[in-house]
């Protein structure tokens, strides 16, 4: 119904902007749902928005347009408030025709082609391949999951990948980390760095290195430690001593090392796709950034950097002038050693996105990479390409509780909750369903006992409860052999004239505007927001009224709502990625 009052609308200004009433400008018409029915069902402010460049007063242009909207059976009446909105009453027939058009396009219902099909990769979570994900990183998994469903349901064609960080400093430690173990399980007496990975996981992958090659990579230990640096606990520099014991598995292992290296690589991966699955979430490609950096296509970028005078030369290393295109300082290339900083191999991955055919690219990471938005939109506005076809989305951190406390969680050491815990405590319906209810920039504190409850406090479960309640409902109608035919119920539907009906009826009608807008604009919690809504609604209806009435056609018409209803919650759990349960 939004779009076809924006139509509306835009056929008033072509009439007033050819007889000259109104200039001929290119704005864009918003209508907006109202949240106070005595000001109409929707509104719209084209009349302010047009106002200065008409050198008109609003009113005066709102009348105008309201003169020359067109005739519409779906609106009963219009009318000007305030310093110009145009509010729009809708007729009986435009509130109940909403039935007849979800029940029409079924799964459908709520999708379009805005997006032209134009390609979006989607670049989600990313996390670096050093341990099994934890209670964090699942926001970033459920939250660019959903964001490629809504995406995909406005039409655009979506490309979901994962950047395996596999050529850092990390995955390093991770196999300095394993080798360690794997010494223990050789009976060395190790000591084990204070900066090192302290997961059960570790151990697990050193069983399997020691599986398959018992002791072929054995040293003996006393020379692992001869001559190294001191750690923390001895009053020395934790990251000193864990690149010096990284060099001393590189001296050790020789060529085996990249051996000990695959086996981590391997076994982590295996265990972030299997993990991912479980949850709902797979990926059209996992994209190894060290078979990326292996190829020329970094130093190609250098050399087109420097040839379009975006690098200079200082104290031996190469800049990029970030500054030129408002970043707040120019940044290293290549350092004065000669090798590539992350940021040079990240900037060509980026720009691959684009010679691979995608329209737009989406990064979805966390808020620690909240300095990394403006050198990398330089760094792409120097490679010629508009930087709003890069859109950012930086997730703030979750807050586990349980009992009321704050659960403790630190990577390195171990000690954190991990996401398949928490799935396996949960669900993958509340944690999907609570992952996404806040906005990007807003912190989460994720409630344990509130997401394992069955009560109307538990968000997730209010939605799916009233879609268990239709089911109940649908199930009595066949036990008492009730004859219901939704094709012959449309013709009733204007027997629902209760105010809950009504209600039920405008916010089903918002559920298409609330996908296009969750899209466009990267928020799925505006459609847990609307669920939520819908299924209050719902249970108001279910609450006050009987369904199963002896009088036939508004028993009808009253079942036909409640399919349309069962139909959009079925719809909008699909875009979620959760269950829709027909008992509960």
């Amino acid at each position: 119904m939004k779009q076809q009052i924006e139509t509306l609308i835009k056929s008033a200004l072509h009439q007033l902007q050819a007889s000259g009433d109104l200039p001929d400008v290119n704005t864009i018409v918003q209508v907006e749902a109202t949240k106070d029915k005595q000001h109409g069902d929707f509104a719209s402010n084209i009349a302010m928005l047009l106002a200065k460049q008409a050198q008109k007063k609003p009113r005066d242009i709102a009348e105008n347009i309201i003169r020359h909207l067109p005739v519409s059976t779906y609106i009963k009446k219009t009318e000007v408030a305030g310093p110009g909105f145009i509010n729009f009453f809708l007729t009986s027939d435009a509130m109940t025709g909403v039935i007849a058009k979800i029940l029409a396009e079924k799964e459908n219902y709520g999708r379009c082609k805005i997006g032209r099909e134009k390609r979006v990769l989607v670049e989600f979570l990313s996390a670096n391949p050093n341990g099994p994900l934890h209670v964090g990183h699942g926001r970033g998994a459920a939250f660019g999951d959903i964001v490629a469903n809504l995406l995909d349901a406005v039409g655009f064609k979506t490309y979901r990948e994962y950047y395996v960080n596999d050529a850092g400093r990390q995955m390093d430690i991770l196999t300095a980390s394993i080798w360690l173990r794997y010494l223990a399980l050789c009976g060395e007496p190790i000591i084990f760095p204070v900066n090192a990975y302290r997961g059960e996981y570790v151990i697990d992958i050193a069983k399997v290195l020691f599986d398959k090659y018992q002791k072929q990579f054995q040293v003996d230990a006393k020379k692992v430690y001869a001559d190294l640096p001191a750690d923390e606990t001895e009053g020395g520099d934790k990251e000193i001593y864990i690149d010096a014991m990284i060099a001393r598995a590189r001296q050790f292992l020789g060529k085996d090392y990249e051996t000990v290296f695959n086996v981590g690589l391997e076994s982590v991966r295996a265990d972030l796709q299997n993990d991912l699955a479980e949850f709902g979430v797979q990926y059209d490609n996992w994209f190894s950034e060290k078979q990326f950096t292996s190829t020329d296509v970094v130093d190609k970028l250098l050399e087109k950097l420097t040839q379009g005078g975006h690098v200079y030369e200082k104290e031996g290393a190469l800049w990029f002038r970030s500054t030129d295109f408002k970043d707040e300082k120019d940044r290293v290339l290549v350092r004065s050693n000669g090798t590539r900083t992350y940021f040079a191999n990240d900037v060509a991955y980026h720009l691959s996105k684009y010679d691979r055919g995608f329209d737009i690219a989406v990064d979805i990471f966390g808020a620690d990479h909240h300095g990394y938005v403006p050198r990398m939109k330089a760094a792409v506005a120097a490679s010629d390409i508009n930087p709003e076809r890069l859109q950012h989305m930086l997730l703030q951190f979750v807050t586990l509780y349980r009992n009321g406390q704050q659960v403790q969680m630190s990577t390195r050491s171990g000690t954190f909750v991990t996401l398949r815990e928490l799935r396996e405590e949960v669900g993958n319906d509340s944690a999907r369903f609570f992952y996404v209810m806040r906005r990007a920039e807003q912190h989460i504190d994720f409630d344990l006992d509130l997401a394992k409850s069955q009560s109307n406090e538990n968000p997730v479960y209010y939605v799916q409860y009233a879609y268990a309640r239709i089911c109940s409902v649908m199930k009595q109608m066949t036990e008492r052999k009730i004859n219901f035919v939704p094709e012959q119920a449309l013709s009733h539907v204007n027997l629902l004239a209760e105010p809950e009906e009504q209600q039920l009826l405008a916010t089903l009608s918002r559920y298409p505007e609330v996908v296009i807008n969750a899209a466009i604009n990267y928020e799925p919690h505006q459609l847990t927001n609307y669920l939520r809504e819908l299924a209050a609604d719902f249970h108001a209806y279910y609450n006050g009224h009987q369904f199963l009435v002896e009088n036939n056609d508004l028993r009808n018409a009253r079942l036909a709502l409640m399919m349309a209803t069962q139909q959009t919650l079925l719809n909008g759990f699909h875009l979620l990625g959760i269950s829709a349960p027909d008992s509960m």
